[in-house]
């Protein structure tokens, strides 16, 4: 299993993703402080982990349906859960990702 804390920035909220492959696919499980990402966690149950590292064919589920459940572009969560699907499928290796944003 593969896991990923995420704190998504300025909104506070707080995104937990658990990944457990099953088979060719990877299984998917958030809870989240955030609405908007409760309710993509709804429908997002399982996806298949070339899929979503690739931008090929269909796509990153993940990334199609942010809109539909009105992610901010900004939100870092998509991009979380499809770094833990790729960590649990062997597809990278576990490491932190960061975004540090000043004005000067």
């Amino acid at each position: 299993m593969a896991k990923a804390e995420i704190e998504a920035g300025i909104c506070g909220f707080v995104t937990r993703v658990e990944t457990r492959m099953e088979g060719e696919g990877c299984a998917v499980s958030i809870e989240s402080d955030c609405g908007n990402i409760q309710s993509l966690a709804s429908e997002l149950n399982a996806v298949d982990p070339i899929q979503e590292i690739m931008y090929r064919g269909e796509g990153p589920v993940v990334l199609k349906l942010a809109p539909k459940h009105s992610l901010h572009t900004a939100c870092p969560v998509p991009n979380g859960i499809i770094k833990a699907v790729e960590v649990e499928a062997g597809l990278a290796l576990p490491a932190d990702a960061s975004i540090r944003v000043t004005r000067s």
